[in-house]
């Protein structure tokens, strides 16, 4: 219980600064389908993500398990398919200027929009994740 508990947890969290890094994620009801976006992405994550592994697992020994991104972004569409008030539009990122690095403008939308935002996800809870061990 405790583990699914922080799971939602580190899902609501990382979903949200996601939408904060690039715009392109909404929430129709702000906070509530946050929560409820984050439900949803422990649920399938727990139960659809080691369906989707298993049926990917040719493919990601072939690869050496570079082909396992599939089944995070296989997780994010389908919960934007089933959170009523969640949906992505696009990906948005303005672009970051510092004085040790430049990262440039980035816009995608449909699939490379899905796909940008599980990779960004996957960032954002890997290392909420690596903080709190």
């Amino acid at each position: 219980m405790k583990r699914i508990l922080r799971h939602f947890v580190v899902s609501s969290v990382s979903i949200f600064l996601s939408s904060s890094i690039a715009k392109g994620l909404y929430f129709e009801k702000g906070l509530e389908t946050i929560l409820m976006t984050g439900l949803g992405l422990t649920l399938v994550s727990l139960i659809a993500k080691p369906v989707i592994n298993m049926l990917l697992l040719p493919v990601n020994l072939l690869t050496f398990g570079l082909f396992r991104w599939v089944s995070a972004v296989a997780v994010l569409y389908i919960v934007t398919m089933t959170v009523p008030g969640f949906k992505i539009a696009g990906f948005d990122f303005g672009g970051y200027t510092s004085l040790w690095i430049d990262l440039p403008q980035i816009v995608l939308s449909g699939f490379l929009a899905v796909l940008a935002f599980s990779f960004l996800h996957s960032i954002i809870s890997s290392f909420i994740y690596w903080l709190m061990k």
